[in-house]
């Protein structure tokens, strides 16, 4: 367990360091690339709630296609931390949305409704073949997805340079439906990544 943990470390570290790193120009291609995949794919998002999140240390910025989402009546929300090793809690969340700070800095809605998904972009520090994901270590997402039953739909979001062969997932870790990198959009098949052209909503 702690050499797992050990290699988890590690792995997090020199992926956030090589993403941190990106040229601004390849950022906002890539960026542009995934923001065109999950307009494509998330047509049948109508007036679903989806979580999305605020973007920290160089990650993809999803707040550029909420007006896809509001076009469609969705809700969008976004996660606040209310306790360490508690279930995150998801507030409504529109682009006039009075913000303040919230944990680590992130902003997160003032005064707002706590909703429950439909839904769910998740970031991720790197991702495996299955579908895994490798965040920042605090579990705060498999926490907050291991309290829905049925489970909302699970989509990651990465860079092709943040793919793993496999990351030892843990019994408490919970994989992706989807996974939207620059490349393409993936589904977990079978307990793989395969390339797919829509989300089924």
């Amino acid at each position: 367990m702690n050499d797992s943990l050990d290699w988890r470390k590690q792995q997090r570290k020199l992926l956030l360091a090589a993403r941190e790193a990106l040229p601004e120009l390849m950022h906002q291609q890539w960026s542009q690339t995934i923001s065109d995949f999950l307009v494509q794919c998330t047509r049948g998002f109508e007036r679903k709630i989806i979580g999305i999140y605020w973007p920290f240390r160089g990650e993809y910025d999803v707040r550029s296609i909420a007006h896809h989402f509001i076009l469609q009546e969705a809700t969008l929300a976004l996660p606040k931390v209310v306790g360490k090793h508690q279930p995150l809690h998801f507030c409504a969340w529109s682009p006039d949305s009075p913000m303040k700070d919230g944990a680590y800095g992130i902003p997160i809605p003032e005064h707002a409704q706590i909703v429950r998904l439909d839904a769910v972009i998740i970031p991720m520090v790197g991702f495996d073949q299955r579908g895994y994901r490798l965040g920042y270590g605090s579990g705060y997402y498999d926490r907050t997805l291991a309290t829905y039953d049925p489970q909302p739909i699970k989509i990651g979001v990465a860079y092709e340079m943040q793919r793993l062969d496999d990351l030892h997932p843990q019994p408490h870790d919970i994989a992706m439906h989807y996974v939207v990198t620059e490349q393409g959009i993936f589904k977990i098949t079978d307990g793989q990544l395969t390339l797919t052209t829509s989300i089924e909503g």
